[in-house]
Order: C-alpha cells, then sequence, then structure tokens
C-alpha cells in the first residue's frame, strides 16, 4: 500500500475528520436554503410562518448540544473502562470504531443546523420559499436524530465492554492476519538467510518507535531506478532506533550516492510511539494475551475470560496455519524487495507465552491451553507443529512449579503426552494417510466460547 493511501486511512478513522464533514453539511444545508428558493422552477406548497420555524430550530439547538456533550462524556468514560478492565492497546480501537464517530458527528452537524440556521432566520434571509425548503430539511434532519439515537442506544449497551473490545480486537486481527495471507512478504521476495550481500549499504532511522508502515511502491521504484536490491530487516511491529538497520540496500548498478539512496529508503519506513494493527498480526494476538493476562491478575480473577481468549488466539492461528500451509506461490509484486517472513514461534509466543505464565497455578486455564495447541499442533506445516510443542513444554513445565494438586499435574502430564503421540503420529512419513485424517478430524474444536475447549 503506498503511503498516501495508508495516511488517508489513519485520516478517515479520526473522529475530527468526520465530525467536520457532517458538520460543514449542516451548516451549508441552512446557509443554501436563504438563496436556493429563486432556482426552483416550482412552488414550494404551504405556507411556514418564521416563529414556528424558528422554535424548531431553537429545540434542535439546545438539545443537539445537551445531547453531544453527554454522548461524549459516555464514550470518554466507556474509553477508561476499556483502559482500566481489558488493556490501553485496544483502546484505539473504540476510538475508531465508526458508528461511535457518526453517532458524536450527527449531533453536532444537527446541532450547528439548527444554531446556524436560527442565526440566519433572525436576520430575514429567508423568504417564504426559502422557509419552506428549510422546514423539509429539518423534517429529515429531525428524522436522521431519531434514527441515530436508536441506533446509539443499542451501541451503548456494548460500548467498552470486556466482551464487544475483544471482539474488535479479534476482528482487526484477523483482517491483518487475512492481509499478509494474501502477501506473506508485502509483496516482495522472502529474505533468506545469508542473502544480504557483502558490501551492502545499512539504512538507519533516525526516528525511535516502531516500525508502523512500509511504502513497498516507493521502495521498488527506488531499487529500480538504482539498479539494485533492497533487505528488509524490521517489518511492521519492529522496534527502531538509529543504532539498528532496518535493511540493507545492495550495491547500485547505476551512479547513485548510497548515503542519499539510504535517506530516500529511510523515508519510505514509517515510524510511530505505538504499534499499529493494520501490517501487524502479531500485535493484534500479543492484544488478545494481555487481555486474557489481565482477566488473570488477583484484582481481576476472571479466568473466564482468559479462557475465552485462547479460544479466539486459537481460532485465529489456526486460520494462520490451515491457509500459509496451502498458500500456492505467487510472483512477488516487487521482485527487488527481500523481506523476512512471520515465523510460527512468534506468533505462538506472543498469542499463549503470557497466559501460560500468568495462568500457571489455575488448572482450568492450562487445560484449555493445552488443548488449543493440541488442536494447533495437528494442522499447519512441520514448524508450526513444533512452535506449537515448544509452547505446550512450556506452558507444561510452568504448571509443574505452580500447581499444589498433584493430581491437577498428573492430568496435564496425560494431556501432554497425548499430544506428543498424536503429533509423533502425524510427523512420521509412513504413517497412512487414512490414520493422519483421523487424528485431524478429532482434534479439539477450535476456537468458539470457553466450553468449546471443555
Amino acid at each position: 500500500m503506498p503511503r498516501w493511501r495508508w495516511l488517508m486511512a489513519q485520516l478517515t478513522r479520526r473522529l475530527w475528520v468526520r465530525a467536520t464533514l457532517i458538520g460543514l453539511t449542516g451548516v451549508l444545508a441552512a446557509v443554501l436554503a436563504a438563496g436556493v428558493d429563486r432556482y426552483l422552477p416550482w412552488q414550494m406548497p404551504g405556507t411556514i410562518s418564521t416563529d414556528a420555524l424558528d422554535s424548531i430550530l431553537t429545540v434542535i439547538a439546545s438539545s443537539m448540544l445537551t445531547v453531544t456533550t453527554f454522548s461524549l462524556s459516555i464514550t470518554v468514560s466507556a474509553y477508561g473502562s476499556a483502559t482500566s478492565n481489558v488493556t490501553p492497546r485496544a483502546t484505539t480501537l473504540l476510538i475508531e470504531d465508526g458508528l461511535t464517530q457518526t453517532v458524536l458527528s450527527t449531533f453536532l452537524g444537527s446541532f450547528l443546523f439548527g444554531i446556524v440556521g436560527l442565526v440566519v432566520s433572525k436576520t430575514g434571509a429567508y423568504g417564504e420559499q426559502g422557509r419552506a425548503i428549510l422546514f423539509v430539511v429539518t423534517i429529515a434532519v429531525i428524522a436522521l436524530i431519531v434514527v441515530t439515537l436508536l441506533r446509539w442506544i443499542n451501541h451503548l449497551t456494548r460500548l467498552g465492554r470486556v466482551g464487544e473490545t475483544t471482539d474488535r480486537v479479534e476482528a482487526a486481527a484477523r483482517k491483518a492476519i487475512e492481509v499478509r495471507l494474501r502477501e506473506p512478504y508485502l509483496g516482495g521476495r522472502p529474505l533468506r538467510e545469508g542473502a544480504v550481500p557483502e558490501g551492502a549499504v545499512p539504512v538507519s532511522l533516525e526516528a525511535i518507535g516502531y516500525v508502523q508502515h512500509i511504502d513497498m511502491p516507493a521502495l521498488s521504484a527506488l531499487c529500480e531506478a538504482a539498479g539494485t536490491e533492497a533487505f528488509v530487516r524490521a517489518v511492521p511491529g519492529a522496534f527502531a532506533y538509529p543504532d539498528a538497520p532496518v535493511a540493507w540496500i545492495g550495491r547500485a548498478q547505476a551512479e547513485t550516492d548510497p548515503a542519499a539512496l539510504a535517506k530516500a529508503v529511510a523515508r519510505t519506513f514509517t515510524v510511530g510511539n505505538e504499534r499499529s494493527f493494520d501490517q501487524d498480526p502479531r500485535f493484534g494476538l500479543a492484544v488478545l494475551s494481555e487481555i486474557g493476562s489481565r482477566a488473570l491478575s488477583p484484582a481481576t480473577n476472571d479466568p473466564g475470560t482468559a479462557i475465552d481468549v485462547i479460544g479466539r488466539s486459537i481460532r485465529l492461528l489456526s486460520l494462520w496455519a490451515r491457509q500459509s500451509a496451502a498458500a500456492p506461490e505467487r510472483e512477488p509484486t516487487y521482485p527487488r524487495i527481500h523481506v523476512p517472513p512471520l515465523t510460527a514461534a512468534d506468533l505462538l509466543e506472543d498469542a499463549v507465552m503470557l497466559m501460560a505464565r500468568d495462568g500457571a497455578g489455575l488448572i482450568e486455564v492450562q487445560l484449555r491451553i493445552q488443548k488449543g495447541l493440541s488442536a494447533l499442533g495437528r494442522i499447519g506445516d512441520p514448524a508450526f507443529r513444533a512452535a506449537a510443542r515448544h509452547q505446550s513444554r512450556m506452558a507444561l513445565d510452568r504448571a509443574e512449579t505452580a500447581l499444589a494438586l498433584e493430581a491437577d499435574k498428573e492430568r496435564l502430564r496425560a494431556l501432554t503426552r497425548t499430544f506428543g503421540q498424536d503429533a509423533a503420529a502425524i510427523d512420521t512419513p509412513s504413517a497412512p494417510p487414512a490414520a493422519r485424517t483421523i487424528l485431524v478430524e478429532h482434534a479439539p474444536p477450535l476456537g468458539g466460547r470457553p466450553r468449546d475447549l471443555a
């Protein structure tokens, strides 16, 4: 995605942008009604008095100002609740919620329409036809307010709740995973170990923060012009600082200043203070894991939420495992750019490690983790299954040191032994295909509610 499209996508998610557009629409509707009557080829039926119109506009202006202020306070309270009860990293998704932004912008636009219409009316700018047109527009605004209020009431029952926020995080993570599955290397070639040639020029950034976006078309154009290749090290989500190269540039065939080329390449990387969900599938899994970890804290003591998060994480990881293993080789869009792949070990660590650590002393959480990892250990490529088995062993080691009851430890040991036997059967090349199919078909259900993994 080019940088300008990415910046436009970020801009359209801002509340002030939508509020400004809808507010200007309300102002223009009130102002244009004063002069549009002379361009109408027909006469509006009926007569609307100035006093009647002013009374309606006064009610809209006064009530919408109150409703807008009240709705803003509710929204801010929901953001605070999500920050304290879920995780601060998920608050961004609530702030970017389209329905909330549309509702607040509609209320603000209705207030501006009422106050501007009232001011213009007091100046005597509306003629008889202008008042009739403004009355029709006012009726339409009232209908819009009623529909918006009904949608807002329904939305408020879920805004800021743990389940609703978790749904949003899962949806954002799923979208990022699906995008990365379509372009595993952001449109480039896979970066193989040892692929960086000797004499390659390192590219570093002056800013310190997280890589949020890489302008692949611009980077590819630079490489084409210089007749060289780029070897990306820092994909979106990586932490960048001046002493760590984010990429290397091979020797240019054209006459190009290496320092100038390195600066131009550095400008294709966008760095921010926080990670972004857009090109970073690991961030979505990490935020889900944070939600489950916070639910396991003594202050919250909510293992059910952690179990729900485990199901969501397994669902996302199974999507990655199945589709990445079956994805056909595609011709790269940017053949001169080499990008490192996402590894299964990193994805599983982001999704499981925190909850396995903080829930080490809770047998119900450990059972769900082991059953989920057992399901993942039956799908995907060998590297993915090996990573699932590694996380299973790590979780078992943590549980061994935290669980007090020997019977609970034995339940986990028995479950992991079954996991190891099934995984060995799947990984054995001589195993008959029918046996492999049976093992996969009898895997525990993926994702869903906590009871699905019981």
